[in-house]
């Protein structure tokens, strides 16, 4: 039977090992997240819940502080590129938790304790109050830029951030991309060419500032609105899709629909720079072999 309830931080991190272990080794933040929502047998329901007031939900939270935690274990770890993979260390708790999941359980909640300790001590002195708690509902590292981005995507006229998603696609090799201004439920909200090496077609878009997910009607209606215009659809959101969406998209014998959510939005915007700055920390090392030459002559 599917869980009612979101799992907790701490249900959360060998699943998450598992879901990366399934995909290969690596996965994103997405592929991860659906994942171990198939795991768990997560609801669509319970999926939906959001953290506070939102943009993000509560389920996607907890996910990313569990993500934060195995990697300050070692277990994981993450390129700049926003993929996730396995260490050695990682690979042995997975070898550790098929024999003894408990016991592997417990150690990784008190690691878990820990780090959270570590953070309300930096938290209480950030605040200057020895008495300051940490709690669940403090920001992670991973999901911040991602929340702010998403909450400014929201809060943006509907023909703006129709135009914003024309220049996400001119920046990832469309030609000709226009906005209609035709925007309706079910209707397209623009169309470009895309070029893949020396075969060119036709795609269009609509692009939905959704809060919540995109069900599958919602699909079929755009599916409709494509009909004479082309084979295939885009449908960009700053929410997500239903699993009935996803089915739908790629419903045989129905042209295929493209789907683009909020984190996947996300990171093609920071893939072109397009209002998110990243900023590396310079990092200096002294490497003793190289002097250790000169002393060779």
């Amino acid at each position: 039977m599917a869980s009612m309830k979101v799992p907790t931080i701490e249900d959360l991190p060998i699943p998450t090992l598992r879901a990366i272990e399934q995909r290969g080794g690596s996965a994103s933040i997405h592929e991860i997240a659906e994942g171990v929502a198939a795991l768990l047998n997560l609801p669509e329901a319970v999926l939906e819940i959001l953290h506070l007031d939102g943009p993000q939900t509560e389920f996607l939270y907890r996910a990313a502080w569990a993500r934060t935690y195995l990697r300050k274990m070692g277990a994981v770890e993450n390129s700049s590129r926003g993929v996730w993979s396995l260490t050695d260390d990682g690979r042995q708790l997975l070898a550790d938790a098929s024999v003894a999941e408990a016991d592997t359980e417990a150690r990784i909640l008190a690691r878990i304790r820990e780090y959270r300790r570590g953070y309300a001590r930096a938290y209480a002195s950030r605040q200057g109050s020895a008495s300051a708690e940490l709690g669940d509902d403090s920001p992670d590292e991973d999901a911040t830029w991602q929340d702010a981005l998403l909450a400014t995507l929201r809060a943006m006229p509907p023909d703006a951030f129709e135009r914003l998603c024309q220049r996400v696609l001119r920046e990832h090799g469309f030609t000709e991309v226009e906005v209609t201004g035709r925007s309706s439920d079910g209707g397209i909200d623009g169309k470009g060419v895309l070029r893949i090496g020396l075969v060119s077609f036709p795609v269009v878009f609509q692009c939905k500032r959704y809060e919540g997910s995109v069900g599958s009607g919602q699909i079929r209606d755009f599916r409709g609105a494509m009909i004479g215009l082309a084979e295939k659809g885009l449908f960009l959101t700053t929410g997500r899709f239903s699993g009935s969406a996803k089915d739908e998209a790629v419903r045989p014998g129905a042209p295929a629909i493209d789907l683009v959510d909020g984190l996947e939005l996300c990171d093609l915007l920071k893939e072109r720079d397009l209002g998110v700055r990243t900023e590396m920390v310079e990092q200096v090392s002294v490497d003793p072999a190289f002097f250790e030459q000169f002393e060779r002559g």
